[in-house]
């Protein structure tokens, strides 16, 4: 069964940069498809981004070009660094591992973007 424990959450400004960490204790993780989605007070859950244990990606528009998802299949870790981030990131964010149909999620951490 597959853990996955998130961090590197926090409070910056906007502008400001976040990189997320999520540590999976699984024997193999490179079979998993990992994922970042948030969710906002008052809002439902959204896909922010997805990474196949290949490594091929894909984003949510709000985030195109500031956000970049990536793994280490070593490390068994799956990354997300956030860039120019605007007050509406401000969510928490979790981490997502599936292999067939078995999805598994994290715990989540808070990120906060304001002045």
């Amino acid at each position: 069964q597959v853990q996955l424990v998130e961090s590197g959450g926090g409070l910056v400004q906007p502008g400001g940069s976040l990189r997320l960490s999520c540590a999976a204790s699984v024997s193999i993780f490179s079979v998993y498809a990992m994922a970042w989605y948030r969710q906002a007070p008052g809002k439902q859950r959204e896909l922010v981004a997805t990474i196949t244990g290949g490594g091929i990606t894909n984003y949510a528009d709000s985030v195109k070009g500031r956000f970049t998802i990536s793994r280490d299949n070593a490390k068994k870790t799956v990354y997300l660094q956030m860039n120019s981030l605007k007050p509406e990131d401000t969510a928490v964010y979790y981490c997502n591992a599936n292999v067939g149909l078995i999805v598994t999620w994290g715990q989540g951490t808070q990120v906060t973007v304001s002045s």
